[in-house]
């Protein structure tokens, strides 16, 4: 549950602050009559997630236990880390600036035929979250089924961690509609990327993991310890810990060196950036005038 409220919470944020600064920008300016097409291109979006979503889904539990499940949730590991990681650096370097380039694609969009373009800039917008969440959400899955759960029966405490992460979502979404720039959203995006980067050097362990179980990758394939005895993966907290963080009860060499490698290199990088943008503070001479 917990790992779906965050992927939920941090991108349904994301698409709810996109549509909210696009709303907010016809509202100033007017053009409260493009609302419904703004809705449009969101509900397309929604559909096209869902449907791709629910039609992954079952595909794959027609291949459950089999060897093309492993090959296909290993690619879904390794381009589901892409992907998050990729994401949490772009929305850092873009968070300042995301409201001023919606505004932008607004106004051109109301110069060639407002109805249609707004409604595929909402769409475009929504649309990119939603299917990452979708990669997300399968990821989670595939690393709850490797921990020992099963496929299917992980979906309700999934389905209940996305309904909760969706209406923290909205609630933030309000407070950005009402509020403007009041918010700090890049402080909330610098911590939510934090947590998900961890997510992601996860699944990459657990790639590793596959990639190993499938003979493709034999080296350092020998597990360092075995803490099963007192912390199994199939346990409630160690399922939220290999699920959230990649935690494995018998990690081989490589899983630990590749976790290790990631965490170091990804998170420390997200601060070490992160520390640079921030603006210096003002010296005494300054400050006195």
């Amino acid at each position: 549950m917990l790992p779906t409220f965050v992927i939920f919470l941090r991108e349904g944020v994301e698409a709810s602050m996109i549509v909210a600064i696009l709303l907010a920008y016809l509202a100033r300016s007017g053009h409260r009559e493009y609302f419904r097409d703004v809705y449009a291109g969101v509900a397309a979006a929604l559909a096209l997630a869902f449907g791709g979503g629910a039609a992954a889904f079952l595909l794959i539990r027609t291949y459950e236990g089999s060897r093309a499940q492993t090959i296909f949730e290993t690619a879904t590991f390794l381009l589901a880390c892409g992907v998050l990681t990729y994401m949490t650096f772009w929305m850092h370097s873009h968070a300042r600036t995301l409201s001023r380039e919606l505004k932008a694609k607004a106004d051109q969009a109301m110069g060639r035929g407002a109805r249609l373009s707004l409604a595929l800039v909402a769409f475009q917008a929504v649309g990119r979250e939603g299917l990452e969440t979708v990669v997300f959400t399968l990821a989670i899955f595939f690393a709850a089924s490797s921990a020992g759960g099963n496929f299917a029966a992980s979906v309700p405490a999934a389905a209940l961690g996305a309904a909760l992460g969706v209406l923290g979502a909205l609630a933030i979404a309000y407070v950005v509609y009402r509020l403007g720039h009041r918010l700090n959203l890049g402080r909330f995006f610098q911590v939510i990327g934090s947590l998900l980067m961890l997510f992601a050097a996860g699944l990459l362990a657990d790639a590793i993991e596959n990639l190993q179980q499938l003979h493709w990758l034999p080296l350092l394939a020998h597990p360092l310890w075995n803490t099963s005895s007192w912390l199994t993966e199939g346990g409630a907290l160690g399922d939220i810990l290999h699920t959230f963080l990649g935690y494995a009860s018998q990690p081989t060499g490589l899983q630990v060196v590749i976790y290790w490698v990631y965490v170091l290199s990804a998170v420390g990088g997200f601060f070490w950036i992160s520390g640079r943008h921030r603006p210096a503070r003002p010296t005494a001479a300054t400050a006195t005038g």
